[in-house]
C-alpha cells in the first residue's frame, strides 16, 4: 500500500531534509594560526623617565658702570662666542678719568723721587758737623709717606682703567643670546638690570627625577657593569622621534625629595647644529633649553633573555598571558611575568620555556582547549 503522510508533514519535509544533511556533515578543519618560538635573545635593558633639558651655562649681561648705551653689536637670537663685543657704552668720561689718574701717579712718583733725594742727603750729612738725627728721621717719614701716595695713586689708576674697560660688554660664555632689553641711547647702570642673556647650547644637561626605589634597582642591575657609568642615556623628543646622540649620567642629587620620594639624576648630551653655522644667522639645534623629553636609560651591553614579540602578549584582570600551542596542536593559555619590554619585543621572566610555540597570528580565532593548525608566523619586527 502507498505510504500516506499528512499534508503538514509533506509541507515541512523539504525544509527538514537540508537541516538533516547539515547535521550529518563533518566538522570543518581546525583554524590556522601563526606561531613563533620563544627564544633566548640579546635584549637591551631599558627604563624610561620624563626629563627636562637644561643649559649648562646661563649668564645675564649687566652694566658695571653708569653711561649712555652707544652701540649694540650683535643680532638678537643668534649665537655668540666667548669674548665677542656685544655692547659699547660712552667712553669719554672714563677715558678722561683714567688720564687724570695717570697724572696723579706721575705726580706722586715725582714727589717720591724728591723724598728719596732728601733722605740720601740727610743720611750723608749725618756723619758731619751739620748732620742731625732728627733730620734723617723726618726724611725717612716723608719718603715713606710719598711711597704710600704712589701706591694709592696707582690703585686709583687701575680702578679708572677697569671702569674704562667696563664700557665694553663682552660675552663671558658662548651660546645663544636673547633680545636686548635696553635700546641704544638709554643710560644704563648696575641698577638697570639685565641688558640681555646668553644660554649655552652645546653640550646640554638633561635632568630627570627617578623614584628612590627605581634608582636602587638601577644601581643593582648595573652594579657589575660600573653602576651608573655602565649605562647610556637616549632621548625621545616631543614629536616622538629618537634623538641621534647618546649621553652619560654625570651627577646624582645627594638627597631625596621628601614630598615626592624622588631623586634627581643629570646626564650630559651633545647638541650639535642641524646645519652649517652661518655668521649673523640663527642656529638650529635639536635640543632647546627647558624642553620636556623622554629619557631612556639603557645598558651599554645587552643581556640574554627569553624573548617573544610584544604583539603576542595579551592582558586581562589577572595579568599578562599568551596562547601556547602544545605538541598535540591544542591551545593552552599561559600566565607570564614580563621583564624589560619594548614596543616590538617582550622579555619573559616566568611562565614560558625556551622553544615553546606562542600564537602570534590568528589570536581572535583561538580559545583554550581547541585544536589548531600551526604554521610559522610571517616575518616582522621583534621576530
Amino acid at each position: 500500500m502507498p505510504l500516506r503522510l499528512p499534508l503538514r508533514a509533506l509541507v515541512l519535509l523539504p525544509l527538514l531534509l537540508p537541516l538533516a544533511a547539515h547535521a550529518q556533515a563533518p566538522a570543518g578543519p581546525p583554524p590556522s594560526v601563526g606561531v613563533v618560538r620563544a627564544e633566548m635573545r640579546p635584549v637591551t635593558e631599558t627604563s624610561e623617565f620624563i626629563g627636562r633639558v637644561q643649559a649648562i651655562g646661563r649668564v645675564s649681561l649687566t652694566a658695571r658702570v653708569t653711561a649712555f648705551l652707544e652701540q649694540r653689536l650683535f643680532v638678537e637670537g643668534t649665537e655668540v662666542n666667548e669674548g665677542d663685543l656685544l655692547f659699547k657704552l660712552e667712553r669719554g668720561p672714563y677715558e678722561a678719568a683714567a688720564q687724570q689718574q695717570e697724572a696723579s701717579v706721575a705726580d706722586a712718583s715725582a714727589r717720591l723721587a724728591n723724598a728719596n733725594i732728601q733722605l740720601n742727603r740727610a743720611q750723608q750729612l749725618l756723619g758731619g758737623p751739620a748732620g742731625r738725627g732728627s733730620a734723617v728721621d723726618d726724611a725717612i717719614a716723608a719718603q715713606r709717606s710719598q711711597a704710600a701716595q704712589v701706591l694709592a695713586a696707582q690703585a686709583q689708576s687701575r680702578m679708572a682703567q677697569l671702569n674704562l674697560a667696563y664700557t665694553e660688554i663682552r660675552a663671558p660664555i658662548s651660546g645663544k643670546i636673547s633680545r636686548a632689553a635696553v635700546t641704544v641711547g638709554n643710560v644704563v647702570s648696575p641698577n638697570t638690570g639685565a641688558l640681555a642673556s646668553i644660554v649655552s647650547q652645546d653640550p646640554m644637561h638633561v635632568l630627570f627625577p627617578v623614584a628612590a626605589r627605581a634608582r636602587l634597582e638601577l644601581e643593582k642591575r648595573y652594579a657589575d657593569k660600573g653602576g651608573m657609568q655602565g649605562v647610556i642615556v637616549r632621548l625621545r623628543l616631543s614629536d616622538g622621534t629618537m634623538y641621534g646622540q647618546v649621553g652619560k649620567i654625570d651627577y646624582v642629587d645627594p638627597s631625596v625629595a621628601p614630598n615626592t620620594d624622588t631623586i634627581i639624576l643629570r646626564a650630559t648630551i651633545a647638541n650639535p647644529p642641524l646645519r652649517p653655522i652661518e655668521p649673523g644667522k640663527p642656529v638650529e639645534r635639536p635640543l632647546t633649553d627647558g624642553a620636556f623629553v623622554t629619557v631612556s636609560v639603557e645598558g651599554i651591553e645587552p643581556v640574554t633573555a627569553l624573548s617573544i614579540p610584544r604583539a603576542a602578549v595579551l592582558s586581562d584582570q589577572q595579568g599578562n598571558f599568551v596562547y601556547v600551542v602544545t605538541p598535540q596542536n591544542k591551545i593552552e593559555q599561559r600566565k607570564i611575568q614580563l621583564g624589560q619590554s619594548t614596543p616590538a619585543s617582550a622579555t619573559v621572566l616566568s611562565g614560558l620555556k625556551e622553544g615553546e610555540s606562542v600564537v602570534l597570528e590568528g589570536l581572535q580565532r583561538v580559545r583554550p582547549g581547541i585544536d589548531v593548525a600551526p604554521s610559522p608566523a610571517s616575518p616582522g619586527p621583534g621576530r
